[in-house]
């Protein structure tokens, strides 16, 4: 398993289904949570009526942004991942009031179990948020790691295409834009969709990813920004992460999860990769996943994180992932925890100039 696998405990579980009318009597909105990793998000009774799109969809939002238009704005994204993101505002309030700025990309993860949820995305935006979509082609941990019903070569066979074309024409009718992760940290060994688990072989993921684009492409599913998203290459330095790039006509952003376990700069963790990555593409790059743990290194990571941000203009933004092992990390990468963690990323989060919210 990678060094940040997400686990949902049970009881969790049980405590957000019996709070679950509470919360929807106070907030209008569901705060959702979902068992297995990474966390998802769970059936909902759907939308309030008026979500129409263009018509009070996406937190009462009436005009609807362009994909363009989100990808070129000006300055850095400041992102968030956490246990009931994008639906709980109280939430992204508390976490947006210690960092002293709002997220403007809110991550969170689906599984193919599960279809397109418009709501999801009304709740990104109605938070200030683009969504980011994680979507992972699996069934949830509990099965494990080989999960042959979704082996890439089944993907790309067209096996899943019903699942595919309903999902993306869900979006396409929402017409609201949304960042799509599919299968993340795919040069690692711990998901299903490695080309070293589920009897995959070399080649099958890429011939996958440009499968999965050309069935969203053929039912004109163009508000989606594909990003690809390796793990760094220190657990895996030997994965050759050219064979597993799908090419730039397939990709808007790559995506780069790293986490600091040791590491006091963002050049220590994330410089390797990018030497790795440059070599044989430009595409803007976006931290998709990044935290540290509360030890001796925390701080100068914080510290140096922003400032590194700002001297790589190839670099858009980062997500910042704030679980701890009772939400689903295989550790706390909270900042909002310690108060010297808070202040220096609140510090550094006001040297960025961050990208204006989705209009």
């Amino acid at each position: 398993m990678s060094e940040h696998t997400r686990r949902r405990p049970r009881q969790f579980q049980l405590w957000m289904a019996a709070n679950t009318a509470v919360l929807l009597l106070l907030s209008g909105w569901v705060v959702h949570s979902a068992s297995g990793a990474p966390p998802t998000v769970a059936p909902s009774a759907g939308p309030p009526p008026s979500a129409v799109p263009g018509e009070g969809a996406s937190g009462g939002r009436t005009r609807i942004p362009a994909k363009k238009d989100i990808m070129s704005a000006p300055g850095h994204r400041f992102g968030l991942s956490a246990p009931h993101v994008p639906w709980s505002q109280p939430e992204i309030d508390a976490i947006a009031a210690k960092a002293g700025a709002r997220p403007t990309l809110l991550q969170y993860f689906v599984k193919w179990t599960e279809e397109f949820r418009p709501e999801s995305v009304d709740a990104a935006y109605g938070n200030g948020g683009v969504p980011v979509i994680s979507w992972e082609p699996w069934s949830g941990s509990e099965p494990g790691l080989d999960q042959p019903a979704y082996a890439l070569r089944r993907i790309a066979a067209g096996e899943h295409d019903e699942y595919l074309t309903r999902f993306a024409t869900a979006v396409r009718d929402h017409r609201w834009p949304i960042g799509l992760r599919f299968a993340h940290e795919m040069n690692g060994s711990w998901y299903p969709w490695s080309e070293q688990r589920s009897g995959n072989r070399p080649g099958e993921y890429v011939r996958a990813w440009r499968h999965v684009h050309d069935v969203f492409t053929r039912v004109g599913a163009t508000n989606v920004i594909w990003i690809w998203s390796p793990n760094i290459i220190r657990p895996v330095p030997k994965v050759s992460l050219k064979a597993l790039y799908p090419g730039d006509r397939y990709v808007d952003w790559i995506g780069l999860v790293g986490y600091s376990t040791g590491e006091r700069t963002a050049t220590a963790l994330f410089g390797p990769t990018l030497r790795k990555l440059r070599a044989f593409t430009d595409r803007p790059l976006l931290i998709t996943e990044t935290g540290s743990r509360p030890e001796e290194y925390r701080l100068p990571f914080i510290r140096d994180l922003f400032g590194w941000l700002n001297r790589r203009t190839d670099v858009v933004g980062f997500i910042w992932f704030e679980y701890d092992r009772v939400d689903g990390g295989s550790g706390d990468w909270r900042f909002t925890t310690q108060p010297d963690a808070v202040e220096a990323f609140r510090t550094g989060l006001a040297r960025l100039t961050l990208a204006p919210p989705p209009a």
